[in-house]
């Protein structure tokens, strides 16, 4: 089944980690080569010091290169999250948001290692930031892409 992006908003938006943590998608580009998530304060995403819980700020920026991946190189790849890091910089208040962007350049070297090689393993980067734009995590996922037999 061929899945629209407002399609896979709006699973997403009512996908109950996501909804129980105040993850929101607010945009998946009809190519599905961008993605614009946001993740507001409340008291069920905020530690013990008030700021976003480090756990909500990590699984608002997970799965979303995999699925961006996933819809722009089709049915012909596997594609598997292999690694996260997050790197949190300053504490998070208030709304804070994250755009993750496949441009044409980064999926035709994807594509072209997967295709010669075997295998790809790119590292993907996204800052989490701030009403102001100021960084408040800084993500590195590495993914598995591979073209099926």
């Amino acid at each position: 089944m061929k899945i629209t992006p407002n399609r896979m908003r709006w699973l997403m938006n009512i996908w109950p980690p996501f909804l129980g943590a105040g993850i929101r998608v607010r945009r998946i580009s009809e190519d599905f080569r961008e993605a614009h998530v946001e993740l507001r304060q409340g008291w069920l995403n905020r530690n013990y010091v008030g700021t976003h819980f480090g756990g909500s700020l990590f699984a608002m920026t997970d799965p979303f290169y995999m699925l961006l991946l996933l819809q722009c190189l089709g049915r012909d790849y596997i594609v598997w999250d292999k690694d996260s890091r997050i790197r949190f910089v300053k504490p998070g208040r208030g709304t804070v948001h994250a755009v993750f962007r496949l441009p044409e350049s980064v999926l035709a070297e994807i594509k072209a290692e997967a295709d010669g090689k075997g295998k790809c393993e790119p590292v993907l980067h996204v800052d989490v930031l701030d009403r102001d734009g100021e960084v408040v995590a800084e993500v590195e996922k590495t993914l598995y892409v591979r073209r099926k037999a």
